[in-house]
């Protein structure tokens, strides 16, 4: 691997796009220290780390950790890549709703245009929405005596944090698509991993601090090194798992040109929804943890948001059902099994044992509901553990978040994209060189 990183400099093209790459992500890592006009980073600082000694990793505290630490600092990048994110899975949940957006799926490279171009309209009016409830909450977040909001209040603070915040965003979103177009890896994905590593220097110094006062032993830090290694595995196994269908290809002949039949296999993803069920469910656990007492007013949402307290038992049930829900909800919405056994019979292959058309498709759904399943349970399973060690185990959850949940699969899963397209380059460059997954295409190649 050490080899594989060397040969990546050795290449003037990939060179150049690695470090094009670093040099925009240094640019999105800026907006993430550009303080709001008129707000006090420190006041807002203060607030996140008293929530998270309180109840052990809230809502700020996990919306700081995505944001790479942007809320702490009351940055204008703050609401950072989510819109986009957000507009991205709404386009896409629509598009297998709407027929006129299915259709310019379907048209190449011109429909794709299209459907990137409804989707920034879609980013611009969700990052004006957010950034102005975000800076209505600052002027009832604090107190009389530290107030988050200096100066102006009102109408004017607002309209700065709106123009500022939806520049920032909009910024972002255009930077992570010139990195996807020439740079490494997806730009977006690279902006929202990075954002997370961002906090493992925090996390590290919390850790030994910890240690210092006696708070961690020897013991503990073993314990969570060997849990640490023992989620990624975990993690990277289930990113990674496919169920192999057999492809049997007849024998075709086409004007003067004969087709030999053969064997192939359609790779179905054991984790077919990745890591969207996990936001999908955290998205909406916000409702009642965050949004309901500035509705209701803080004397009387007590009740109400200590029976939903995050990492609670209410809480938790809620969250694995939900989790659990929408992995098979993206499964039914994205993955189409007609249109796959169509295109098979189309082009003359057929699973062994199964008869084409109507057969193959029910074959294809019932067999993609049953490794759903085990995709779900491995992905909920990854998603709590965090919560666990916060509330159950009293880690700190800014250590507890590399442990599993979105970060962990989020970054797994990334770093395995952008390896992916590293070696493409390498394999082209170095054919019978050391790669990054050398053994598996030392298999491809016997």
């Amino acid at each position: 691997m050490l080899a594989a990183f060397v040969n990546s400099f050795k290449i003037p093209e990939l060179r150049t796009r690695i470090l094009f790459t670093i040099g925009l992500i240094f640019l999105c890592r800026i907006l993430s220290t550009v303080p709001t006009p008129g707000a006090d980073p420190t006041a807002m600082a203060d607030l996140i780390q008293q929530q998270a000694n309180q109840s052990g990793g809230g809502v700020m505290v996990l919306l700081n950790l995505f944001a790479g630490g942007a809320m702490s600092n009351l940055a204008v990048g703050y609401l950072g890549i989510m819109p986009y994110i957000s507009a991205s899975i709404i386009i896409q949940l629509m598009t297998a709703i709407i027929p006129q957006l299915e259709r310019l799926s379907r048209e190449g490279d011109v429909g794709r245009a299209k459907i990137s171009q409804y989707t920034r309209y879609l980013t611009l009016i969700i990052c004006v929405i957010q950034a102005f409830f975000w800076a209505r909450g600052l002027e009832m977040m604090g107190s009389a005596d530290r107030p988050i909001v200096l100066h102006p209040e009102g109408i004017s603070f607002e309209l700065i944090s709106v123009l500022t915040m939806t520049t920032a965003t909009m910024m972002l979103m255009w930077l992570g698509e010139q990195i996807t177009d020439r740079g490494v890896g997806n730009g977006i994905s690279l902006i929202i991993t990075i954002n997370i590593i961002a906090s493992l220097p925090m996390a590290v110094t919390t850790a030994v601090q910890m240690y210092r006062v006696e708070e961690f032993g020897p013991f503990h830090i073993a314990t969570l090194a060997f849990m640490m290694f023992f989620v990624t595995a975990a993690t990277v196994a289930i990113t990674q798992a496919v169920r192999k269908i057999p492809v049997q290809h007849a024998k075709r002949i086409v004007g003067n040109k004969v087709y030999k039949g053969g064997q192939n296999h359609i790779p179905l993803r054991v984790n077919y929804s990745g890591v969207m069920p996990i936001i999908f469910a955290e998205a909406l656990m916000i409702i009642p943890t965050g949004l309901i007492p500035w509705v209701l007013g803080p004397e009387r949402s007590v009740g109400f948001s200590t029976f939903f307290t995050m990492g609670g038992g209410p809480y938790m049930v809620c969250y694995t059902l939900m989790i659990l829900f929408f992995s098979y909800f993206w499964v039914a919405t994205q993955f189409h099994p007609v249109q796959m056994a169509d295109d098979l019979k189309r082009s003359g292959a057929y699973v062994p044992g199964i008869r084409p058309g109507k057969p193959t498709a029910e074959f294809l759904n019932k067999t993609m509901v049953r490794i759903t399943f085990v995709g779900a349970l491995a992905i909920t399973a990854i998603a709590v553990i965090p919560r666990l060690l916060a509330s159950k185990f009293g880690v700190p959850y800014i250590i507890a978040s590399f442990f599993g949940g979105t970060s962990l699969l989020i970054m797994v899963g990334v770093a395995l994209d952008t390896m992916r397209q590293v070696e493409s380059h390498l394999v082209m460059r170095y054919p019978d060189g050391d790669g990054f997954f050398k053994k598996g295409r030392s298999r491809g190649r016997h």
